[in-house]
């Protein structure tokens, strides 16, 4: 009997996104996406609460999710809605919820840093090919999630706050950006991983995967310039270099550069090369899945098993 099609809704501190699915020879099949970048981490003010603006920006989004589930013809107990970092923080994330609830239906489940750091590993092995142990790298909008792991077993999790929606606002707001910018991130990425950089360090990797959208913005440039798409530190130098010739905020002068990603490529890269230079990393390759993949994974094998 064939399962109905299901959504798997991620609500991120800089992107939302959405994807439908159906289960074919016991796996999901993706049979549509959408994205939009929110910027959700943009609105969190002094007080820690989000802004209504930017509420409004990221139910705007739900809205526009709900009228495609509804092309879909997708049923509420086969959707699931998780959000991130952004949600744990702000101070007003049940206004968020209770004003969602209508919109889509479904309620939104705010995990924990280390969850997320689970579903992205899961998301990430049943997406991506590879052997031996692997370090994966998330860099979201406002956390960043590292997991080591050796195929199915998770050996090493952890979220930490720093994301490229964050880093942004606290060093990349005066233009032109200069070196310095870049030289402050980085002591910011190194007391931010504290203990955990020893602990990486300690269990080790044969191989590094990156997901998220700084990651994907760097390989999209790469793929549009007709380069190899795997992400070196002498690539990463390369990049900023382009950024500090650049005098306002736009970056249209960067080939490849899609203009949706600019606003937070800068404090991205830092954060790449803050940790390419702190961990010793000689390379990162994209991922092909991780959190919504992931989600959507655990929601493919919940409507199995209930049918």
């Amino acid at each position: 009997m064939q399962t109905p099609a299901y959504a798997a809704i991620t609500l991120g501190s800089n992107s939302f996104n959405m994807l439908v699915a159906t289960t074919v020879a016991g796996k999901p099949r993706v049979e549509a996406k959408y994205k939009r970048k929110v910027r959700l981490a943009e609105g969190i003010g002094c007080d820690g609460m989000l802004s209504e603006g930017v509420m409004q920006r990221g139910l705007e989004c739900l809205g526009m999710f709900a009228e495609m589930l509804a092309k879909h013809h997708i049923a509420a107990e086969n959707v699931a809605v998780v959000a991130t970092a952004t949600l744990r923080a702000i101070a007003n994330a049940d206004e968020f919820k209770s004003r969602a609830l209508p919109i889509l239906g479904v309620p939104i489940d705010v995990i924990c840093g280390m969850r997320e750091a689970e579903l992205i590993y899961r998301g990430m092995v049943a997406t991506t090919a590879g052997e031996g142990r692997r370090l994966v790298i998330d860099i979201g909008g406002a956390s960043t999630e590292f997991i080591v792991g050796d195929g199915e077993k998770l050996l090493f999790k952890t979220s930490l706050p720093m994301g490229c929606v964050t880093f942004k606002k606290q060093f990349f707001t005066d233009l032109p950006l200069q070196e310095r910018d870049f030289d402050d991130a980085k002591t910011e990425v190194h007391r931010i991983l504290g203990p955990a950089e020893a602990e990486l360090k300690r269990l080790g990797w044969h191989t590094v995967v990156g997901a998220s959208g700084t990651v994907q913005s760097v390989v999209e440039l790469l793929a549009h310039r007709g380069e190899s798409q795997l992400i070196t530190l002498e690539v990463l130098e390369r990049l900023k270099g382009e950024i500090l010739l650049h005098e306002d905020a736009s970056l249209d002068g960067i080939n490849g550069l899609c203009p949706e990603r600019a606003p937070t490529f800068a404090a991205g890269i830092a954060v790449l090369l803050a940790l390419f230079r702190l961990l010793g990393l000689e390379n990162l390759a994209l991922s092909g899945g991780a959190l919504r993949e992931g989600v959507l994974l655990e929601l493919s094998q919940r409507i199995e098993s209930a049918h």
